[in-house]
C-alpha cells in the first residue's frame, strides 16, 4: 500500500540546519520515487540523508552509521517495517534511535502496532514533506536532549541505565553500569535485565504510579552488594514505560574495615554500626549476626557512649563523616 510522495518542497521547520551539526536521517522505503523526493527535501533542509530499500539494508545501515532518526515505511516486501523497528529496539546499539513510521495503514490496529514496535510517531501516505520536516525537528530535539543527558552521565562515571518496563530490556546504559551488570550478573545478556531486577522494576513502577515512594533493591554477592534505585524518566525525552535505574556498588568488607580504623570500636560494635548505617533494626541485625536483639541493643549502647551520641541517626552520620574524612586524607 505504498502511495506516491507529494512534494511540497523545502521550507519546512527542518530548514536552516548548520552544516557542522547536520543530523543523519535514515529513510527506509522500497519505492524509489518516495526515496528520491524525501531525500531531496531533507538534503535541502540541511540533513545528512541515508537510504535503504529493504529491511536487512536498514538494519545494517543503522548499526554502521548510527543515524539520529529513522523514517521507516511500514509495508515492504520481505521484512516489514514493524519487524525492522522491533529489531532496532532489541539491539542496544540502535535501541535509542527514534523511529517515525510512514504508512498508508491508518486503522487503529496498525497505529497501535507501530507504537508497540517502538515507533515514536507516524505520518500517513501520501507523504507531505512539510509535515515530515516538522515531526523530524520535534523528535530530533528530544533525541538531542536525551543524548546530552546520557553523555553527561557517562562522562562523570555514573552507573545508570534505562530499562523498559514491559519487557525488561536495557534501552541504554553507561559504561560503568554495563561493567557492574556484567560482573554481578554474568549469565544475563547485555541487553536484558536479570529476572529479580525485572520483577522489582515492575513492582516498584506500580508503587510510583500509585504515589508511593519506590523501595531500593539490593543484590548481594558474597561481601559485595549492588543496589538499584528507581527514577521516572522525563516524559519529553524518553518513551512512556522507561525508567532510569541508578546503580551503586557497596563493599561490606571495605566499610567495616574503614569503621574499625576510624572509630574506637570493637569488631562486633563496628558490625552493629555498619548495619545501623544500612537502616536495619535491632531485630534485623540480630538475625544477620546470629544474636538476640537485646545483645544488639547492648552493643549499640556502647557505640553511642564511645561516639558521644544518643541516636542511631547521629551515630550513622558521625561514623560516615569520619570515614569520608579519613578517605580524603
Amino acid at each position: 500500500m505504498n502511495a506516491a510522495v507529494l512534494d511540497e518542497g523545502p521550507g519546512g521547520p527542518g530548514n536552516g540546519l548548520d552544516a557542522g551539526t547536520a543530523e543523519r536521517v535514515l529513510i527506509v522505503d522500497d519505492v524509489p520515487d518516495n526515496l528520491a523526493v524525501l531525500h531531496d527535501a531533507l538534503d535541502e533542509s540541511g540533513y545528512t540523508v541515508l537510504v535503504a530499500t529493504h529491511g536487512e539494508a536498514a538494519l545494517q545501515s543503522a548499526r554502521q552509521a548510527r543515524p539520529d532518526i529513522v523514517l521507516l515505511d511500514a509495508v515492504m516486501p520481505g521484512m516489514d517495517g514493524f519487524e525492522v523497528a522491533r529489531r532496532l529496539k532489541a539491539d542496544p546499539a540502535t535501541a535509542a534511535i527514534p523511529i517515525i513510521f510512514m504508512t498508508g495503514l491508518t486503522d487503529t490496529e496498525h497505529v497501535v502496532a507501530a507504537f508497540a514496535a517502538g515507533g515514536v510517531d507516524y505520518v500517513t501516505k501520501p507523504i507531505r514533506t512539510r509535515e515530515v520536516l516538522a515531526r523530524l525537528a520535534t523528535h530530533l530535539q528530544s533525541a538531542r536532549s536525551q543524548r546530552q543527558a546520557r553523555n553527561a552521565l557517562d562522562a562523570f562515571g555514573h552507573a545508570t541505565l534505562v530499562a523498559r518496563e514491559r519487557d525488561g530490556k536495557r534501552v541504554w546504559q553507561t559504561g560503568l553500569a554495563r561493567e557492574l551488570m556484567a560482573r554481578y550478573f554474568p549469565e544475563v545478556p547485555e541487553s536484558a535485565m536479570p529476572a529479580e531486577v525485572q520483577a522489582w522494576l515492575a513492582r516498584e513502577a506500580l508503587r510510583r504510579r500509585a504515589g508511593a515512594e519506590a523501595q531500593a533493591l539490593t543484590v548481594a554477592r558474597a561481601a559485595q552488594r549492588i543496589s538499584f534505585a528507581l527514577h521516572p524518566m522525563n516524559g519529553e525525552q524518553f518513551s512512556e514505560g522507561e525508567w532510569l535505574l541508578v546503580l551503586r556498588e557497596e563493599s561490606e568488607t571495605a566499610l567495616l574495615q574503614a569503621l574499625s580504623q576510624a572509630l574506637p570500636l570493637t569488631a562486633r560494635e563496628a558490625e552493629v554500626l555498619y548495619w545501623v548505617i544500612q537502616g536495619k533494626t535491632n531485630r534485623d541485625i540480630g538475625d544477620i549476626l546470629g544474636t538476640s536483639p537485646r545483645t544488639v541493643h547492648k552493643h549499640l549502647e556502647h557505640v553511642f557512649e564511645k561516639l558521644g551520641v544518643e541516636t542511631r541517626t547521629a551515630a550513622a552520620a558521625l561514623a560516615l563523616g569520619k570515614v569520608r574524612r579519613q578517605g580524603g586524607d
